[in-house]
């Protein structure tokens, strides 16, 4: 089969900066069975360019128009050789490629809607539903989708409560790369240790984990919380650090390459998760992986793996987190419990079982288009 994969970006050509892990799985699945693929990247580079990626050939496209300049790309791909499937992951400009080709050359479209795509959180410019521009771009890539899918069940019902019939593939670890680890106890002798692998951006809302760690302080815990990812606030979260004086109990190691990370996972007690929107955090499958539970609000996968394998807050609720974490300090059994539940929930659904999904997907679009 051949597939063509668009992105905004997730792809570099270093295979470890600036790259969407579950997008990575997925590549290497599709081409380690046999496929060809070939990944349209609207932005990942800010000049044209072509690389190969895990057996995949990666097309930059580089400076704007992205639109037509993808669209272009991807119809004079299929006019080298025909595409059989377009999967597009996000509405807005990768959509509207994928659905040029449907409406162009009669490719059949999967569509996957990560997170953002039909949010609206004015409040920090945020979502695909901010603006009557991009509600239109959003919608004209669902029309041209055969099949539209999201990588969690809460995702999924809220996408159905906004109209949009939608399948749930979720984007699952791949094992053979982090392996899993059993839950550890915790030696009580020492700080819990909580982290955040996450971007410092509007969306992730660190402001609310920073008050639940204030919270805990004032409580007596005895803990230390990492946020590991990329600074895109300038500084911002440093100074709330310093205005809460947290400076003892924060740490901020910023950006850290895939490769990296294991280490962060596996001495945390638990994964924090305060994001205000999130369709399914990677992270908290790769925590469970490597037997560490999840404290968050209520996104993606922590509402859907409550309560026995995630406890979930609502939205920007300091106090309830705070409250939460305490719960699982004073629980250890608890908190291996969870952990558990959890691991075995994301070793069940791992980046095997969201390949063979979509490839499923794949062959079902193919066989409606011959059908048509």
């Amino acid at each position: 089969m051949r597939i063509a994969l668009i992105t905004p970006g997730g792809v570099d050509r270093t295979g470890s900066h600036r790259v969407i892990p579950c997008m990575l799985w997925l590549i290497e699945r599709l081409t380690r069975a046999g496929h060809d693929v070939q990944v349209i990247a609207l932005n990942q580079e800010p000049r044209p360019g072509r690389w190969r990626l895990l057996d995949a050939d990666v097309h930059n496209i580089g400076p704007r128009p992205r639109l037509l300049r993808g669209t272009a790309k991807l119809l004079a791909l299929h006019a080298e050789r025909p595409f059989d499937v377009v999967h597009a992951f996000w509405a807005s400009s990768a959509g509207l490629v994928g659905s040029g080709g449907r409406a162009l050359a009669g490719i059949p479209l999967v569509l996957t809607l990560p997170g953002g795509d039909i949010m609206r959180l004015p409040e920090i410019g945020y979502g695909g539903h901010l603006t009557l521009k991009s509600r239109a771009m959003v919608a004209m890539a669902l029309r041209a989708a055969r099949f539209v899918t999201v990588p969690s069940e809460t995702m999924r019902l809220h996408v159905w409560a906004a109209g949009i019939d939608a399948l749930r593939v979720p984007l699952g670890v791949a094992l053979d790369r982090w392996p899993p680890v059993p839950p550890r106890r915790r030696d009580p002798a020492r700080p819990l240790r909580l982290l955040q692998v996450a971007s410092l951006n509007r969306v992730k809302d660190q402001p609310t984990l920073l008050a639940a760690a204030a919270r805990l302080r004032e409580a007596g815990l005895a803990f230390t919380l990492d946020i590991v990812g990329e600074d895109t606030l300038g500084g911002e979260i440093q100074a709330e650090i310093a205005r809460l004086g947290l400076a003892d109990h924060v740490r901020l190691p910023g950006f850290q390459p895939q490769a990296s990370l294991r280490h962060w996972f596996e001495q945390a007690d638990l994964m924090v998760v305060s994001s205000l929107s999130e369709g399914a955090p990677i992270a908290m499958l790769e925590a469970a992986v490597a037997g560490v539970p999840t404290v968050g609000t209520a996104v993606g996968h922590v509402a859907e793996y409550a309560p026995e394998a995630a406890i979930a807050v609502p939205l920007r609720d300091a106090e309830g987190l705070a409250a939460a974490i305490l719960r699982l300090a004073g629980d250890e059994d608890h908190r291996l419990a969870m952990a558990g539940a959890a691991q075995a929930r994301a070793v069940a659904q791992d980046a095997d079982f969201t390949a063979a999904l979509f490839l499923d997907l794949y062959a079902r679009a193919v066989d409606a288009r011959r059908a048509a």
